[in-house]
């Protein structure tokens, strides 16, 4: 069965080769332009517009220096909410992939819990509800990867804290390894 990845910041062998300079070299040139004062935003556009980087490369070098910089805790989004996410492919029809999660005793059979409380749910496309005491929200969305093959993303959205969207993302890998389980077993 699968593991869950570590997500580890690219090398700086790899960063240079794609932007032209090291990780401490941003860091250093995004220091003397001040960002640690700025929003996410700026800082993205400062820079696209100052140092001629790609829209990609702007997120993945804006992130990496507010994470450097403790100006944002892993996991957490630019706007300052913690969400957690995980996404698994199964070898299965999309439309049964959806049944277990909008059949309340199949959900049960594989999540383990019945936190979830189902607000909306377009067939065959996506689930959106309250999770918990209805604090977080999750965003569930099903994409069709041919006749008999479909990908499953989860989106755990309002945490609290970097420590809840870790054990957060454990749980969604283990829960989505027993749904794979389940569906293919």
């Amino acid at each position: 069965m699968k593991k869950p990845r570590e997500s580890k910041r690219m090398s700086d062998d790899a960063v240079k080769e794609r932007t032209g300079k090291t990780w401490a070299e941003w860091f250093k040139i995004l220091d003397k332009a001040g960002a640690k004062k700025l929003p996410h935003k700026e800082i993205s556009s400062y820079l696209k517009k100052e140092q001629g980087v790609g829209p990609w490369w702007c997120q993945m070098v804006a992130v990496a220096y507010e994470h450097e910089r403790g100006i944002r805790e892993k996991y957490q989004k630019c706007d300052g909410e913690f969400s957690a996410s995980g996404s698994r492919t199964l070898n299965v029809p999309l439309s049964l992939a959806y049944e277990a999660w909008v059949n309340e005793e199949s959900r049960r059979g594989w999540l383990g819990t019945s936190d979830l409380e189902i607000s909306t749910a377009t067939p065959s496309k996506s689930i959106r509800g309250k999770w918990g005491k209805g604090s977080s929200r999750l965003s569930v969305n099903f994409y069709g990867k041919g006749a008999k093959k479909c990908q499953v993303a989860v989106d755990h959205m309002k945490l609290n804290s970097s420590k809840e969207c870790a054990n957060m993302k454990t749980f969604w890998f283990d829960a989505l390894n027993r749904l794979q389980i389940r569906l293919e077993g």
